[in-house]
């Protein structure tokens, strides 16, 4: 005889009721596949009051957390609240309950995934977040499973929606950054304060929990290098397509040969003909490249309701699973390496670099000096002239290192007539 297993959710929202209607609506499915029956028990809501149709009946919506925390009968509870402080404490006060947790709180467990998954140790619970990057993609429970038996060299790729949708449409339609970003609230893709996706916050999060699975290592946000698109500008999109690129936001984490990591986000110029070009709109797209396998891409939608839902459906059945089978005590990943961080001088990369200087004789051989001081060499140049007697001259370098990157940097910004514009990274392959 099967055994009823009691869940309790955390959240209502647009992913809570994902969550909702698909473990309802793929009931039998579930069930065969786990061997168990789930049964949604309780909901935290903000207002009970609020009508939310057929999908919650059968099942006590209530405002208080404790009534689910604090059940001796519900075994899984799903977190899907958002927030970071409050989330933290009740998968806390749900783990010391012996409650088994999936999370779709990427923030949370990037900031907090060390401490929690010690505590589920600790309590012999489950601790599942596949949902918390690349939304419907199972890009976590590929590295740590189907990919646990190769050594992963680089992760890299598209992993904010929200940006690459601005981008998209700036790309393909024009659009300067505030109408892209004004399109994407309009739409939902983006928050009122857009701070978190703009500025590369939510993918660096990402890329930690990402670093965390695929390379064994704790890497800090203050130990990425993250930059947003806010400065990216439809200058920087049309001469991209007239070099044969597409500027995306790519976040990266690349294990090098003396087992150091190099993390990083910002836009980077992708070529025209390698496929993380043509990802458009809010859809993500993650590369993994393996000693043994090469490279992987896994692609699809970034975000939403009934992706993100799947995603923590998926989290669910395997915890149901582990219950059946009395092997429950799991977290997503066990390996673990010494953190280290790759020093400026092994972290190489082209960059596209735009400056508006004084249109003088003379000013062209003292930007070409200061590349020269530094030992780095040009791919391709291309200035065109500007009002007022001055001009913008675009540089995609020959490969340079980050300490000579952060040299030419600081000397063009040092020198006068000279405004640096932008430095983006050139994606090898074109």
């Amino acid at each position: 005889m099967k055994k009823q297993l009691q869940v309790g959710i955390l959240g209502f929202g647009t992913v809570g009721s994902g969550v909702l209607s698909i473990l309802k609506h793929h009931e039998n499915k579930i069930s065969q596949v786990t061997g168990e029956e789930l049964n949604v028990k309780k909901v935290l809501v903000r207002n009970t009051e609020k009508n939310r149709g057929a999908l919650s009946e059968g099942i006590k919506l209530t405002t208080d957390a404790a009534a689910i925390l604090e059940d001796p009968e519900i075994d899984i509870v799903i977190e899907v609240m958002g927030s970071i402080e409050i989330a933290k404490d009740y998968i806390t006060q749900a783990l010391r309950a012996g409650k088994h947790v999936v999370t779709a709180n990427k923030d949370l467990i990037a900031l907090h995934g060390n401490e929690l998954v010690a505590l589920a140790k600790e309590y012999h619970c489950d601790l599942y977040y596949e949902a918390s990057v690349a939304g419907g993609i199972p890009i976590l429970r590929t590295i740590v499973d189907s990919l646990a038996s190769d050594n992963i060299q680089k992760v890299f790729g598209i992993v904010n929606g929200t940006t690459n949708f601005m981008l998209s449409e700036m790309t393909n339609k024009n659009k300067t950054y505030e109408e892209a970003l004004k399109k994407a609230q309009d739409l939902g893709f983006a928050e009122s304060d857009p701070t978190n996706d703009v500025d590369g916050i939510d993918a660096a999060r990402k890329m930690v929990i990402l670093t965390r699975l695929a390379f064994g290592m704790n890497v800090e946000l203050d130990q990425i290098e993250t930059r947003g698109i806010r400065n990216v500008k439809l200058a920087d999109i049309e001469m991209a397509k007239r070099l044969g690129y597409r500027i995306k936001l790519i976040g990266s984490a690349v294990g090098m040969n003396d087992s150091s990591v190099h993390v990083d986000v910002g836009p980077v110029l992708v070529p025209e003909n390698h496929p993380l070009a043509g990802v458009q709109n809010e859809n993500n797209a993650v590369f993994v490249v393996g000693a043994a396998v090469g490279e992987t891409m896994f692609y699809g939608p970034g975000a939403g309701a009934l992706p993100t839902a799947t995603s923590v459906v998926s989290d669910v059945i395997t915890v149901a699973k582990n219950i059946g089978l009395g092997t429950t005590g799991n977290v997503f990943n066990s390996y673990q390496h010494e953190t280290t961080i790759t020093e400026d001088k092994a972290v190489e990369s082209k960059y596209y670099i735009a400056i508006e200087m004084q249109d003088q004789t003379g000013r062209f051989l003292e930007l070409t000096t200061i590349f020269s001081k530094s030992a780095v060499g040009f791919d391709q140049i291309i200035q065109q002239p500007l009002p007022e007697a001055s001009a913008k001259v675009v540089i995609v370098t020959h490969t340079m290192n980050k300490i000579q990157q952060k040299a030419v940097l600081s000397t063009l910004k040092e020198t006068e007539g000279m405004k640096l514009l932008a430095c983006f990274k050139v994606m090898e392959g074109k």
